[in-house]
């Protein structure tokens, strides 16, 4: 099974160095000198390590078949692919080992089916299909997802109110993030 451990972003400097957007918990290990790493779109790659440094937390790559700007533009949203079969790290899954899962809540409830993972930002969420076939996307964050048992085939949910879509009547609105009636610009 082929998984993304970054995607190439955008072009930094003239010499064809990237900005990666990881996808790997261990980017020293993947992106180390010489390392060769197929794409996605296949056609792109492969494509071989020649330096990488972190600036600021962002991680910048050089590769051997990537000379200028115009080149690393091109790149821009390419996959970086490598062959795995399952995550040997404790709490990390890969998306094909979560697609598939049946949903419950904590009380036991099926709330539907874990159709994919998608990665935001701020966190991971999990793409949740709902009985009703709605598409809510959960984050994947242990307050909310306490329990991922793949070889008992589900993942535990503790939505707050109004999550998913199933249970919007329910939303929980915070006092905090309510603004009172009378703090408006009038």
């Amino acid at each position: 099974m082929q998984l993304t451990v970054a995607r190439i972003g955008r072009a930094h400097g003239l010499r064809g160095e990237v900005a990666l957007d990881l996808r790997t918990d261990t980017p020293e290990d993947r992106f180390g000198d010489g390392a060769v790493l197929a794409t996605e779109p296949a056609a792109r790659g492969p494509l071989t390590v020649v330096s990488t440094r972190v600036q600021q937390g962002r991680w910048y790559v050089t590769f051997a078949q990537i000379t200028d700007r115009t080149t690393a533009e091109a790149m821009r949203g390419t996959e970086l692919v490598v062959d795995e079969d399952a995550s040997d790290e404790d709490d990390a899954w890969y998306p094909h080992e979560l697609a598939g899962l049946r949903a419950e809540h904590v009380d036991g409830r099926v709330l539907g089916e874990i159709i994919g993972l998608e990665h935001l930002p701020a966190h991971d969420m999990l793409v949740l299909r709902e009985p009703d076939g709605a598409r809510t996307l959960v984050p994947f964050v242990r307050a909310i997802v306490p329990v991922v048992d793949v070889p008992g085939g589900r993942v535990v949910l503790d939505p707050p109110g109004g999550l998913l879509a199933s249970d919007a009547a329910n939303l929980v609105v915070s006092e905090e993030t309510v603004m009172p009636r009378d703090a408006g610009g009038d």
